[in-house]
C-alpha cells in the first residue's frame, strides 16, 4: 500500500490524528459485522422505496 503524499500540513495532521476512513470497505470487515451491514443498508433503502410507493398510492 502507498501512502499519498497530504494535500498540506493540515491535512497530514489530520490524516495522522483521526485517521483516514476514505480506502475503508466493508468487504474488509469480519462476516458478522459485514452481514450487519449489508442488512443496515438493504433495510434504509427498502424502506425509503416503500415510504415512495405508498405516499405514490395514498
Amino acid at each position: 500500500m502507498t501512502k499519498n503524499k497530504p494535500f498540506n500540513d493540515v491535512i497530514d495532521h489530520y490524516d495522522k490524528i483521526e485517521g483516514n476512513a476514505a480506502n475503508g470497505s466493508l468487504k474488509k470487515l469480519p462476516k458478522p459485522l459485514r452481514y450487519f451491514g449489508y442488512f443496515f443498508i438493504s433495510f434504509f433503502a427498502l424502506g425509503i422505496m416503500l415510504l415512495i410507493i405508498l405516499n405514490i398510492l395514498l
